[in-house]
């Protein structure tokens, strides 16, 4: 397959670390180094798989996690006392926390300006209907490209190995499939990205249909959202307001030394 995207939606090496941090409900100060350095390779793998364009700090960091890995793994040298071993992910977890209140500050920033962006004041002849209760809207929260990359990974997981593994001729090009979900979506309100890769027949089909989600976000044409964190994905028309995946209320990462 030669089809690349670049995408604004991807966030950093960092940023899939917290991932994995919060999706497992890990303790940040005590990281299973071999289960997330497993994990973030596996997400590298799926990028290349997908032939995205990916940055060279992914890289880095994979080789990061990996010279880590390989330290905890090594002896401790028999004449270093315990009070002078230095734990190897120290550094690591610094930058994470360091990262996560810088988006934690850029955000309260970001929503402050939209927040006055928003005063203005009301007509006279729109306060009387401004006095009128309004049914409250639920509530959606912008899916992350991690979200959406677990989601992929899950529809190749549940195809059959004989599937999997079948050469078919290609029936659907990128192009071809964002004309056919803009299509769907115009019958339909939304549909579910599961529903989506449900409906593909092999392999090959289900990678198209993931690029061609990934082109539409791009393109702003479609929003992929959940109502709760790790939630079901839902695929709509990019007409309604939703939480940036910074404000979704995240579960907040464990943090102390595990008892």
């Amino acid at each position: 397959m030669s089809y690349k995207i670049k995408l604004e939606i991807f966030e950093g090496p960092l940023d899939l670390l917290l991932y994995l941090v919060k999706k497992d409900h890990l303790n940040i100060y005590d990281i299973p180094i071999t289960q997330v350095t497993d994990q973030y390779l596996q997400y590298i793998e799926l990028m290349r798989l997908l032939d995205l364009n990916i940055a060279g700090e992914f890289l880095v960091m994979a080789a990061t996690l990996l010279q880590i890995k390989s330290k905890m793994l090594l002896p401790a040298e028999e004449n270093q006392q315990p009070e002078e071993e230095v734990d190897p992910r120290a550094e690591l977890v610094k930058r994470l926390l360091e990262y996560e209140r810088f988006k934690e500050i850029a955000e309260n920033l970001r929503q402050k300006e939209i927040s006055q962006q928003e005063v203005f004041k009301r007509p006279k002849g729109e306060e009387a209907a401004a006095e009128l209760p309004k049914e409250p809207k639920e509530v959606y929260f912008e899916a992350s490209i991690f979200d959406l990359i677990s989601a992929f990974s899950k529809a190749l997981e549940d195809i059959p190995k004989e599937v999997f593994y079948e050469i078919i001729k290609d029936e659907f090009t990128v192009e071809e499939k964002v004309h056919q979900i803009l299509h769907l979506l115009l019958v339909e309100n939304s549909t579910r990205l599961s529903d989506l890769f449900a409906q593909a027949k092999h392999k090959l089909d289900i990678i198209v249909t993931f690029l061609a989600v990934l082109e539409l976000i791009r393109m702003k044409e479609i929003v992929a959202r959940q109502k709760g964190i790790f939630d079901e994905i839902e695929i709509t028309r990019n007409k309604e307001n939703i939480i940036p995946y910074d404000k979704r209320g995240q579960a907040q990462i464990t943090e102390g030394p595990q008892q």
